[in-house]
């Protein structure tokens, strides 16, 4: 069965500083979202990788791989205004049947027997999405702003990639989108599919502070 991944790296954030979109900052001397795409040919050398960017940086990315000798076979499309805009950008390059996994850009570490077992958990339940339990307490704040505990281990961190059946997940993007979509699952629950969980990875973190990459290299450096 075909493979896809779209990995989305739209984000103009630029929260860890020094005005570059923290996909482009280098982990251990080399740049995150590289590090991201490599793990995904490390998983599978024929899978088909779409890499959604901000137009805004196309000629950085391109300069970053000339810098690098970066040149595996990808597409690259156009970001949008927000996560779900360029997730359905990506979803449009899809050009058959197949398991596609979404996954985002910022989450360098992802190993490629997650990735695989994404692929054969999803190829048999039609979808799989990682998560992994939370280790502290958790509290729900209302309206009132008042909190009550929440039990934990009835509760899941989700993770990417996250892989459906193509023409679960291009059906499920032709909703008109939703405040309450926060990742790919949610979309493809509202279009009234299936969200299968399957076991993720602690390892498996999204980069978002300069604390983030700190964590990152040290686990890289096998620290």
């Amino acid at each position: 069965m075909k493979r896809f991944a779209v990995i989305v790296a739209g984000g103009k954030g630029t929260r860890l500083g020094s005005g570059i979109p923290k996909q482009f900052r280098l982990i251990a001397g080399r740049p995150m979202l590289m590090r991201t795409v490599e793990a995904f040919l490390r998983a599978d050398s024929g899978i088909r990788i779409i890499v959604v960017l901000p137009e805004a940086h196309m000629e950085y990315w391109e300069s970053l791989c000339d810098s690098y000798g970066f040149y595996p076979d990808y597409t690259i499309t156009n970001g949008g205004n927000t996560r779900w805009e360029s997730v359905r950008n990506g979803l449009a390059l899809i050009d058959g049947d197949g398991m596609v996994a979404i996954h985002d850009g910022a989450r360098p570490l992802v190993s490629p027997s997650l990735i695989n077992a994404a692929f054969e958990i999803a190829g048999t339940r039609g979808s799989a999405v990682p998560a992994v339990p939370p280790v502290d307490s958790m509290r729900i704040v209302g309206d009132d702003g008042k909190s009550s505990i929440l039990d934990r281990n009835a509760c899941r961190c989700i993770q990417t990639p996250q892989v459906f059946r193509c023409e679960t997940i291009l059906k499920a993007y032709r909703q008109p989108f939703c405040e309450h979509f926060t990742d790919d699952a949610s979309v493809v629950e509202a279009d009234g599919g299936t969200v299968n969980l399957i076991e993720g990875e602690r390892n498996n973190i999204k980069v978002t502070t300069l604390q983030d990459i700190a964590l990152a290299e040290i686990i890289i450096g096998g620290g």
